[in-house]
C-alpha cells in the first residue's frame, strides 16, 4: 500500500519525530546535542519554523512546532538532517543515510494536547532511564518552562500562558503536570498519530482541517482519548 504524503499544515502545532537509522545512535556525547540544538536554532529561522518543545535522545528526536508555511517544517528538517548527517558522518568515518528515511509529524489540536506533547516529551528521558527528574536532562526544553535556564530555540505558545499569571505561576503548574504524568492512552496517541501522520483532535479540529486538505486525516474514530488531561 502506497503510503499517505506527509500531513503538514501552517498554523497548527505539529509533533515531530526523527530518528536514527535501524534505531541507531545520532548523537554521541554534548557535542552532538550542542550541534543540533545550534542547527535548530538557525534553520528554524531560517525557513519559519516556530518551536515550542524538543527532547533529543541517543538515536531520535522530538519536536513540538508550528510552521509559517505549508513547506516550511519540510525545509528545516531537511536542512538539519544533510548538515547534521555530513557532520556525524565525518566525525565517525562513516557513509550513507543517518537518519531512518523521512521524519514523521502530525498536527494536533492546541486545547488539549499541546502541554501534553509538552510533558510527554519531558518525560522521555525518565522513562529511558537516563534521569530520575526531568529537570536533570539536559537536552530537552523542561527546564526552560520550569524557569531554570532561557532556552533561544523556544516560542512560547500562547496557550501555556493560561497556566497563570505569573512566569512563577506558570512554572509550577507546568512542573506540576510533568510531575503528574499523563495517562496511557494520551501517551499512544500522541506517538501513534506523528508515527502514522494522523491529526490528533477531536470532531470539529479534523473537520476545520479537512476544509485545507484532500488527505485522510484520521485512521478510525477521530476524537480526544479518554481520559485526558485537559489543558
Amino acid at each position: 500500500m502506497a503510503r499517505l504524503p506527509r500531513l503538514t499544515l501552517p498554523g497548527h502545532p505539529h509533533h515531530v519525530i526523527h530518528r536514527g537509522h535501524n534505531r541507531q545512535p545520532v548523537f554521541i556525547d554534548s557535542a552532538d546535542y550542542t550541534l543540533m540544538h545550534g542547527l535548530l536554532v538557525e534553520q528554524s529561522r531560517i525557513d519559519g519554523v516556530t518551536v515550542h518543545a524538543y527532547v533529543l535522545m541517543e538515536n531520535h528526536l522530538h519536536l513540538l512546532a508550528t510552521p509559517a508555511e505549508a513547506d516550511s517544517l519540510a525545509r528545516m528538517m531537511q536542512g538539519i538532517g544533510r548538515r547534521y548527517g555530513r557532520h556525524f558522518n565525518a566525525r565517525t568515518q562513516r557513509s550513507g543515510t543517518l537518519w531512518e528515511g523521512r521524519y514523521r509529524c502530525a498536527p494536533l489540536q492546541a486545547q488539549p494536547y499541546l502541554i501534553a506533547a509538552m510533558v510527554h516529551m519531558d518525560l522521555h528521558p525518565v522513562r529511558a532511564g537516563l534521569v530520575e527528574n526531568p529537570a536533570d536532562y539536559a537536552w530537552s526544553s523542561h527546564r526552560h518552562y520550569t524557569g531554570r535556564v532561557n532556552d533561544r530555540l523556544i516560542s512560547v505558545h500562547p496557550l501555556f500562558w493560561s497556566l497563570g499569571n505569573t512566569p512563577f505561576a506558570r512554572e509550577q503548574a507546568y512542573a506540576q503536570r510533568v510531575a503528574d504524568g499523563l495517562p496511557t492512552a494520551v501517551q499512544q496517541a500522541l506517538s501513534e498519530s506523528a508515527l502514522y501522520g494522523w491529526a490528533l483532535g477531536d470532531e470539529d479540529f479534523l473537520a476545520e482541517l479537512q476544509k485545507a486538505t484532500g488527505r485522510r486525516l484520521s485512521r478510525g474514530k477521530p476524537g480526544r482519548p479518554r481520559n485526558a488531561a485537559p489543558n
